[in-house]
């Protein structure tokens, strides 16, 4: 099992629309990094574990706990001209851009990024990184187990 922090901007799709949605289950769309890509095709497996991280918003942090529900499989706006995640290039039978299903397994308190950058047994965490501007990034087993005891139960 691996561990994951997923970013995504709660006007877009926050922990409370996921909890909202059938099954607490939503399409992971839109990521178009290929790091962030190759993330979901090559290395998530169902049961993985999540950190959902509402990003590019007042209070940006870790929101709740979440898991990969799916295998990769072809993020449908791509192809949509008329979405804002639109790729010219993919076609159907060459997708370019790959998603995950994510289900939500709990909100929690929202952990703010001053509170994780403060904590010296996450410094290394890639989130906290310089210049790390992923929307997907891998987590240790450390930091979970951390961020799990510690940080979520306050």
């Amino acid at each position: 099992m691996r561990y994951w922090l997923m970013k995504s901007e709660p006007g877009e799709v926050s922990i409370d629309d996921a909890l909202a949605a059938p099954n607490h289950t939503v399409a992971w769309t839109g990521v178009r990094n290929y790091q962030a890509r190759n993330f979901m095709r090559d290395a998530m497996t169902v049961g993985d574990g999540v950190l959902f991280y509402h990003s590019s918003c007042a209070e940006p942090g870790i929101a709740g706990l979440a898991e990969v529900a799916s295998t990769p499989y072809p993020d449908e706006t791509q192809f949509d001209p008329a979405s804002h995640y639109f790729d010219a290039k993919a076609t159907q039978e060459t997708p370019r851009w790959m998603l995950v299903d994510v289900r939500i397994r709990e909100k929690t308190r929202l952990v703010p990024l001053s509170e994780l950058r403060q904590t010296p047994e996450l410094a290394d965490m890639v989130v906290l990184q310089k210049g790390s501007r992923l929307s997907i990034t891998p987590v240790t087993v450390d930091e979970w187990k951390f961020i799990c005891k510690k940080l979520l139960k306050k």
